[in-house]
C-alpha cells in the first residue's frame, strides 16, 4: 500500500490494512506528529474503552514504537485535556454492579459532579469530575444523568459544556456520549470530520477505522440518515463483506435499538 498510494488516501489504506488496534496506535502517533497534536484524534481513540481494549492499546503502541503511551501523550497534551485522557488510560472503569451502582450512588455522584463543577464557589475541580465519570460504567453514568438532570435541571453533557471549553469540553462530551448514546455521537464524530471547508483526512480515516464494527451495524445506518446522508453513504459503505478479520475487532459494546449501550 506505501508504494502504490500516497497522501490521505494511502494513509487510510495502510490503515485499514493493520489489525485495528495497531491502526490506532499508529493513527495516535501521527496525531501526536509534528507540531501540535490532533485532539480530536486522541480522544476519538482514547475515550469510549474497555479496559481491556486500552491495555491492549498500550501495549500494542510500545510494541511499535518501544515508548509509553502514557509518557508521549504527557508530551503533546495540556491542562484539562491532559487529565481527562490520562484518567481513560488507567483503564479503570468498575464493573456494573447493580448492588454497587444503586440509584442512591448515582444521586451521590451526581451531586458531587456538581460540587466539584457548578456548584464550587472558584473555579473547576476537573481531575475529581473526571474521576468519576471515568470509573462509572455506562449504566451507573445513565442513572447519574437522569439524577443530575432531575436536580439540577440539565443533563451531565449540559453541565460539562457550562464548565469547560475548547478541545476538552469536546473530549468530555464525546465520552459521555459514548457511554451514553455512542451512535448518535459516533455520527457526530463523523460529520464534524467533514463539516466547513475541507475534510479532516485523519480524524475522518480514524472514525472509520475505530468505528467500523459499530458502522456495519444496521441500527447505527438510521441514526446516520437521520444526521446526514453522507454519514448514511459511509454506513452503506462499511456493510459491504470485505473488511479482514483483523480489522473485525469488537469494542467491546453491546448496543440496544436506540445506539444505546449495555454491557
Amino acid at each position: 500500500m506505501k508504494k502504490e498510494f500516497s497522501g490521505d488516501l494511502g494513509n487510510a489504506l495502510q490503515f485499514l490494512a493493520c489489525p485495528a488496534d495497531e491502526a490506532e496506535c499508529r493513527m495516535l502517533k501521527k496525531a501526536m506528529d509534528g507540531i501540535g497534536a490532533q485532539a480530536n484524534v486522541i480522544f476519538a481513540i482514547m475515550t469510549g474503552r474497555t479496559n481491556s481494549e486500552m491495555e491492549r492499546i498500550k501495549r500494542t503502541f510500545f510494541k511499535l514504537y518501544t515508548k509509553d503511551l502514557g509518557k508521549r501523550l504527557a508530551g503533546e497534551l495540556h491542562g484539562d485535556m491532559e487529565r481527562l485522557i490520562f484518567n481513560c488510560l488507567q483503564a479503570g472503569e468498575e464493573e456494573y454492579d447493580p448492588q454497587y451502582h444503586t440509584k442512591e450512588k448515582a444521586l451521590e455522584d451526581a451531586e458531587e459532579v456538581h460540587k466539584k463543577g457548578q456548584g464550587k464557589f472558584f473555579g473547576t475541580d476537573e481531575r475529581g469530575i473526571y474521576k468519576i465519570l471515568c470509573a462509572a460504567p455506562p449504566e451507573h453514568i445513565e442513572n447519574i444523568n437522569q439524577a443530575y438532570a432531575d436536580k439540577y435541571g440539565y443533563t451531565l453533557m449540559k453541565a460539562l459544556e457550562k464548565e469547560l471549553g475548547g478541545n476538552a469540553e469536546k473530549a468530555s462530551v464525546h465520552m459521555i456520549g459514548m457511554k451514553l448514546k455512542p451512535y448518535p455521537t459516533i455520527a457526530k464524530l463523523v460529520k464534524s470530520a467533514c463539516a466547513g471547508i475541507g475534510t479532516d483526512e485523519l480524524l475522518l480515516t480514524t472514525c472509520i477505522v475505530r468505528y467500523q464494527t459499530v458502522m456495519k451495524d444496521g441500527k447505527f445506518g438510521s441514526v446516520a440518515m437521520h444526521h446526514d446522508r453522507f454519514l448514511y453513504s459511509i454506513q452503506c459503505c462499511m456493510r459491504a463483506p470485505h473488511v479482514s478479520s483483523d480489522a473485525r475487532q469488537t469494542d467491546g459494546l453491546n448496543y440496544d435499538s436506540k445506539g444505546g449501550v449495555s454491557r
